[in-house]
């Protein structure tokens, strides 16, 4: 887990917006999105690490989701903004914790 776990559990609690600063390793370097916050777990993955999963709003990949390992988080930080569940086109599986307005499980 990151050192900021809490503070992510508490944007999804409230719906609010965060600013995550991450390791890209397609792109080589770092990086600064702005997201929502889904969920933390395995997701979709496959390799059986837990990862912190968001929406990003930036992404032009073709999808909007992104799951970070713990060790690609360099800083990740509450914004005032919330967001909506609504602006999610084609919501992905992931965001079922936010949706039920419940903490995702800790494993």
């Amino acid at each position: 887990m990151i050192p900021k776990h809490a503070q992510f559990l508490e944007a999804i609690n409230a719906k609010r917006k965060v600013s995550v600063r991450f390791y890209s390793h397609a792109d080589g370097g770092t990086l600064d999105r702005i997201c929502a916050p889904l969920n933390y777990g395995l997701g979709d993955a496959h390799d059986g690490l837990n990862r912190y999963w968001f929406w990003d709003y930036a992404s032009n990949t073709g999808t909007h989701t992104l799951g970070l390992v713990p060790k690609q988080i360099e800083d990740l930080r509450l914004l005032g903004e919330l967001f909506d569940l609504a602006d999610f086109n084609g919501e992905p599986s992931t965001v079922s914790a936010a949706k039920a307005g419940v903490t995702p499980p800790i494993l």
